[in-house]
């Protein structure tokens, strides 16, 4: 492992991310603000043994992901808002088959074709399943290009772990900006997952499915994945935290936004102003119970989001008796500023 630092477009920095975590086989289609990320998937991943392969779909992108997942592989497919929208179907088929498996969203904003600059308005897509059925994505919120590489590698030990989708929600800043990064890549050995399916030669066939038809069946198997999100909840929640113990006031963000948030924090502390920040890093499953207790110990916190008010409402039902929510939104490829941000946080201290 080398601690030399690399200047990474941060696209790039996930696509690297993703073939020093194993990726076997990636298969994408073409969307801004992402192209960055199959377009050095093309070069680099065949040179490290992998597969790269442009589809012709978005949906079709999403099933053949789900094939290599079923065979035991580590496989990928990223794209933006309306082709994440095309994969909800085999997402949902994914986690139902209980198969692991990355994505990535690098947002534009939306509804509909929107425009290609940045946005978090995909939160709700992502953390509250966009598909059909009881079912959740794992879902990881960068704020660095450092995180666009480590998460990624982190979704795909997380996917297998829990044979569960994960999902890199990233934006057309972190997707385009560049940053030094030290590369870390983790030793992944391939071993036989017991129910992959590999050919039955020497032993009982094994069946991976998501179609339940008998009396009872479909019940047993959503109860199942129900513990396993359980699980999720009480184990994997992560969160980057400074608060100090005279905090009036913290701020709650997450990704590139949060990075904006944080230099308004640092702006308002210079001013006398007792402010803490909490940038959940896991969007599911949601730290729910750390900004329970922050809020409950300060009493007042405000979420700033670029959309409309969508984790806020996760804040809200994890916080809300726990002490006053403020929100300060921006959509559709708006982009805060600190001064902005310590406007409100003057108005509300």
């Amino acid at each position: 492992m080398s601690d030399d630092r690399v200047l990474f477009r941060g696209c790039a920095a996930l696509a690297q991310g993703a073939i020093d975590a194993g990726c076997c086989y990636y298969f994408g289609y073409p969307i801004t603000p992402q192209n960055d990320i199959p377009e050095y998937l093309s070069e680099h991943l065949p040179a490290a043994g992998g597969v790269f392969v442009q589809a012709e779909s978005e949906i079709a992108s999403i099933n053949m992901v789900m094939g290599a997942a079923a065979a035991g592989e580590r496989a990928m497919t990223s794209s933006s808002g309306p082709g994440i929208s095309l994969m909800q179907e085999g997402i949902s088929y994914m986690a139902g088959s209980e198969l692991p498996g990355v994505i990535v969203n690098v947002t534009r904003s939306g509804p509909g074709l929107g425009g290609i600059s940045p946005t978090q308005g995909d939160y709700k897509q992502a953390t509250h399943g966009g598909g059909h059925g009881d079912y959740r994505v794992i879902v990881l919120a960068p704020n660095s290009v450092q995180e666009m590489y480590e998460l990624t590698m982190d979704a795909f030990s997380l996917a297998d772990q829990y044979r569960n989708p994960a999902l890199i929600l990233a934006d057309a800043i972190l997707g385009q900006m560049k940053e030094p990064v030290v590369m870390s890549p983790r030793e992944y050995r391939a071993e036989d997952k017991e129910w992959a399916l590999t050919g039955a030669e020497g032993r009982e066939p094994r069946l991976i499915k998501s179609l339940y038809l008998k009396e009872g069946e479909m019940n047993v198997h959503n109860w199942k994945l129900y513990d396993k999100y359980k699980e999720m909840s009480q184990k994997e929640p992560r969160a980057e935290i400074d608060l100090p113990d005279d905090s009036e006031l913290v701020l709650i963000s997450f990704g590139s936004c949060s990075r904006v948030v944080q230099t308004a924090v640092i702006q308002a502390r210079r001013q006398g102003m007792k402010v803490g920040m909490i940038r959940p890093i896991t969007l599911y499953p949601f730290p729910g119970e750390i900004i329970k207790e922050a809020v409950n110990k300060v009493g007042r916190a405000l979420v700033v989001e670029m959309n409309t008010g969508q984790m806020v409402d996760d804040v809200r039902l994890n916080a809300a008796r726990e002490g006053e929510i403020y929100f300060q939104g921006y959509p559709g490829g708006a982009i805060p500023t600190p001064g902005e941000i310590l406007q409100e946080i003057e108005k509300i201290i």
